[in-house]
């Protein structure tokens, strides 16, 4: 792997770096959207958006938060792949400006017109597509080009479900493409980072048994994977995508044990990441049981996206934003608060789909668990991505003194 190039930024420290402004506005936006949602759900709120409630809520979280948090992850590491100068100042903040412009344009949607909303919103992902396939092909890095052309996918996935939300009057199919490119993004950079970062922790503070490295079998475990989306984007309760999620599930339950995740639970900060990858094979075991008639699509669908992607996004924002400030990787009593949170979201909004008789108290703790979750990382860390690193510190719960 390249070392990253750096260059003195004399700019606002919010912009010296992607993953400060995007992992800062995503924790926003996300408990804000949520915070809307609930009131919206039961009809007394509405926005002034050309899609139904439903998907204004489904398009917020999965084409505008998720976007948010994988360019602050990727234009971070990039620079680590290629050793190239990163982005920032002015042409990060340009790209914040076209994030913030497209989450406007998709809420004022039916004042400013759904084709005008459509360029403004799918703007940024072009932009996003266009920078790294640059800077990764530029590196000469080809073997990090999936993840460009995944990230093409979403982009893909979002212009889609303007197009049928406007002809269909509701998103589907670019619903289920959109949750199959985040999960598949999951299941590569889990793969990478999980039992890396396992690895060197075991290493220096619990000798013993490591992680299985890389191998065919995790190459196995993500093609299946893709094969499996693949036949549930298009056809989401056949038996077919049955057996092919049940089979993939397993196999991420056998890869997620070879990564040696019950020999960390010292470290909350790294416990975490091994706790969001485990509703990735959950999310598909729960698709299996949706397609022989055992329970609703929407069970698998919230362990990927709340407990998934959820986790996951706040496991990597977390650790990326001490890592890269210089801080110490360990988890606060804050930091390990928002991770109670987030997981008590997931199991309540799942638990919301699989026991209907309490499903109303269910939604609203799952409602509650995000916004605790995400608010409080922009709340904890809001200062320490901004640049405020003393008030940050004494935020997060690291004593001043010892810095």
């Amino acid at each position: 792997m390249a070392g990253a190039r750096s260059r003195k930024f004399a700019g606002w420290p919010l912009f010296a770096n992607s993953f400060r402004p995007f992992f800062l506005l995503a924790g926003i936006q996300a408990g804000l959207s949520i915070l809307a949602w609930l009131p919206m759900f039961y009809g007394e709120l509405s926005v002034s958006s050309a899609f139904a409630p439903r998907d204004w809520h489904v398009h917020e979280m999965l084409y505008g938060f998720l976007p948010a948090v994988i360019t602050g992850f990727l234009f971070t590491a990039i620079p680590n792949w290629t050793g190239r100068l990163p982005i920032q100042g002015t042409s990060l903040g340009v790209l914040v400006v076209v994030w913030l412009s497209g989450r406007v344009a998709v809420t004022l949607s039916a004042d400013l017109g759904w084709s005008f909303a459509l360029a403004v919103d799918a703007a940024f992902l072009a932009l996003v597509v266009a920078a790294a396939a640059r800077e990764i092909i530029a590196g000469g890095n080809w073997r990090n080009l999936p993840v460009v052309a995944m990230v093409f996918l979403l982009l893909a996935g979002n212009v889609a479900f303007h197009v049928e939300a406007h002809f269909e009057g509701a998103a589907d199919v670019s619903i289920r493409l959109g949750i199959g490119v985040v999960v598949l993004l999951i299941s590569l950079i889990g793969g990478r980072i999980i039992p890396s970062f396992t690895r060197n922790w075991l290493v220096k503070f619990n000798p013993g048994r490591l992680p299985v490295p890389f191998a065919r079998f995790d190459g196995a475990v993500i093609g299946s994977s893709a094969l499996a989306l693949v036949a549930w984007i298009a056809a989401p309760l056949s038996v077919v995508t049955g057996v092919a999620a049940a089979l993939v599930g397993v196999m991420h339950l056998v890869r997620l044990a070879r990564w040696a995740g019950d020999r960390t639970s010292r470290e909350r900060l790294l416990l975490i990441l091994h706790v969001g990858y485990f509703f990735v094979p959950v999310g598909f075991l729960l698709q299996a049981c949706a397609a022989f008639g055992v329970l609703p699509p929407s069970a698998g669908i919230h362990a990927w996206m709340t407990g998934a992607a959820g986790t996951m996004t706040l496991a990597v924002m977390t650790r990326a934003s001490l890592g890269h400030t210089g801080q110490a990787l360990t988890a606060s009593p804050a930091t390990q608060g928002i991770y109670v949170a987030i997981i008590i979201a997931a199991l309540a909004r799942v638990g919301a789909v699989v026991v209907p008789l309490h499903g109303d108290a269910l939604l609203h703790i799952a409602a509650c668990g995000w916004i605790v979750a995400f608010l409080g990382f922009a709340i904890a860390f809001g200062p320490l991505l901004a640049g405020s690193r003393r008030r940050a510190l004494a935020i997060v719960g690291v004593p001043v003194a010892a810095r």
